[in-house]
Formats: structure tokens, sequence, C-alpha cells
């Protein structure tokens, strides 16, 4: 297929996409069981136990019957329909034992930079986000479900942190103005806490190759929240030469194609040439693929002699037990730039006269891991 059939072909692939937006996941529902300490809602009869110098807005959704109460320092009970307490005498339950009492996990424990905590609106199968991409970035909405509480920590670190829109309560907050008035208020202090700050500028990403994500310079605690759970430290990849690509916290097994753009490249039309036109076939089935714009490391712009500042990259991760396929992929990826163009996209330039061309595609070689 020549250049105008591919393109038309882009185009019959993908609509007009909106901006990416982000989904906070957690929540301080009463009703959630993880947050709790026995890792179920309280029992009737139980003493509920709030930690005394938080400040928290809770949504409740069912009844229940409680024994007592102990309140946080400031918060809100949000009742919905048909919810309430009610008194009950203490471990009228014969599987909540007599005097059992629920403590309500530390509601500050859930970071805005902990990528655990966010979901993409638009994932598609097959497709993923390097670390740093996986905390709403520059350009993305974001949204917190009206359908439940939550309370988000900004900061530490990294100073101000900047999204195109947030929807929170059923509001849009598009301008910096309105979010910071909202920020100001009773709901707004319930919900976000922290030493950071958190801004909004309605500016979308205009350029049909992308943007980069921004979220470089909070790259360390991103990472720190990320690994908190496994000691701070990466798990050691199962692979003879493991990749560490741009944004990404710790070392994967797979392959990494960097290619520079021109004006004519689009970045959500090549993303779905990737999945439509590669991941669909057999044989790359158990693969995972992250495109998107990055910052080109200054030391390749100056060998090359290259203006642009950014680049393109193609992670390409072995998510089954099948090697090889990352490797395969890559190579297929290349040999189709070089046919078609890419919309705009080249492999990266030679080093220099007498110099060997530059790597645009870096590849890791699983290896099975010793039985002890």
């Amino acid at each position: 297929m020549g250049a105008p059939g591919l393109v038309l072909l882009w185009l019959q692939l993908c609509a007009l996409t909106p901006a990416a937006y982000k989904v906070w996941v957690p929540n301080t529902n009463f009703d959630d069981a993880t947050n709790w300490s026995q890792n179920r809602p309280p029992c009737a009869g139980a003493a509920v136990e709030f930690p005394a110098d938080k400040t928290l807005s809770v949504l409740v959704r069912e009844g229940h019957s409680i024994s007592d109460m102990l309140l946080p320092l400031d918060g809100e009970f949000v009742l919905a329909s048909g919810a309430g307490f009610g008194a009950a005498d203490a471990g009228s339950r014969p599987d909540c034992g007599p005097g059992a009492r629920a403590r309500f996990l530390d509601p500050d424990r859930f970071l805005w930079l902990d990528p655990r905590l966010w979901r993409p609106g638009d994932a598609g199968r097959g497709l993923f986000s390097v670390d740093a991409e996986r905390v709403p970035c520059r350009h993305d909405d974001v949204v917190f479900p009206a359908d439940a509480s939550f309370r988000v920590g900004l900061g530490p670190g990294a100073g101000t942190v900047r999204v195109r829109s947030v929807q929170a309560l059923g509001q849009t907050f598009a301008r910096d103005e309105d979010l910071t008035a909202f920020l100001a208020s009773r709901a707004g202090r319930l919900r976000f806490h922290g030493p950071g700050a958190l801004s909004v500028d309605p500016e979308a990403c205009a350029d049909p190759s992308g943007c980069v994500c921004g979220n470089a310079e909070a790259q360390p605690w991103i990472c720190a929240a990320l690994l908190q759970p496994l000691g701070g430290g990466c798990p050691q990849a199962a692979c003879l030469e493991p990749l560490r690509p741009e944004g990404q916290c710790c070392d994967l097994c797979g392959a990494v194609v960097s290619l520079t753009h021109g004006p004519a490249f689009d970045l959500q039309q090549y993303r779905a040439r990737l999945l439509h036109a590669f991941l669909a076939l057999p044989q790359y089935q158990g693969l995972q693929v992250a495109v998107s714009k990055v910052p080109r490391p200054p030391g390749l712009r100056e060998a090359s002699d290259a203006k642009a500042d950014t680049e393109i990259q193609v992670v390409l991760v072995e998510a089954g037990p099948e090697t090889g396929g990352a490797g395969r992929l890559a190579r297929a990826l290349l040999a189709d730039i070089a046919e078609h163009g890419g919309g705009g996209a080249t492999r990266r330039p030679p080093l220099g006269p007498g110099r060997r061309w530059a790597s645009t595609t870096r590849c890791s070689t699983r290896r099975t891991p010793r039985r002890r």
C-alpha cells in the first residue's frame, strides 16, 4: 500500500480524539472494605473509630448499626438515599465479637503523584503508559468520580501540579481562579491537602505529533510513591539486558524504538496503526505498547546535528512468557517506516560519517529465572 492509501487507512481508523483524561481510583467511602482495618465495613454493633487528627469527607451509601463512633477532627458525612446510622448493642452479630472496633484507615495515604491511583479514561487493549505518564500530564483532563468521596495529597516535591481541567463534585474547573476558590473552600479543604499546589490551564495540545507529558520534574516523587510498597527498590527484570525507557521507574524486558518526526506526523493516527496493523496480528498478541513524545537526549541532538528537541518513543513490552516478540515487532516497525514514512516519522539519523547508525531500536533478551 502506498503513502496515499496508508493515510486513508489512518483516517478511517482514527476519528477526532478528545483530550486524554485520567480518573482518580481510590475513595473514602464508608462502605468500601479497603478503607477499614479489618478489610470490611463495620459489623452491626461494632465501635467505629476515625483518625481523630484527620480531615475528610465520607460518603455513606447504606444503613449501619453501631455501638459508638469516634469522629475525626473535622469532616463531613454525605448520606446517600436510604443511608444512615442506628444504635445497636456491642457485638450483636456473632461474627463481630463483643466490643469489636472498626478503624478507618488514614485518609491521607492517597497521593496525587502515585501512578497506582490513576486509570486512563481512554485506555485501549494492548496499550499502556510509562510510569511518569500514568499520573495526569500537563494537557490531561482530571476526573474525580461524582459517586464517591475522596481525599488526595498534593506534593511533596515538584511544586505546582498543572493539568488542563479538574472535574470534582459535579463541577468542571478550567479556570485557575475558579479552582483556587474551590480549593480554599471547606469542600476543597476536605478533599485536597498537602504542601503542593494545583493549577489548570485550558490550553489543549494543538500539535498533531503530540505534546511532552511534562512530569519529568516530578518523576523522582512519582517513582518513590510507586516503589514505596516494595521498600523503595525496583524488582529485578527477568532478562539479560533490561531497558529503562524515558519516564519509566524500573527496568523492563522488551524493546524501545525511538523515532524522529516531522510536521506531518500524527501521534494518534500512528498509535491506531500500531494497534490495528500490528498488535492485532496473532504473532504479537502477547505484547503491549506505549507511544508518546519525549524529550530527545541532548547528546543525540548534538551528535546528529538535529534541531528537534523531541522524539517519538515506542516501548514494546512482552507481557507473556513468550520471548522475542518485542524485537520482531521493533524490526517490523522500522521496516514499515522505511516503506511508508510513518506519516512523518523517520529513524534517528546517523551519528556522522564513518560512524555506526545511532541505535533506533534497543531490545532486551529474556532469561529464565534460575531455580533455587
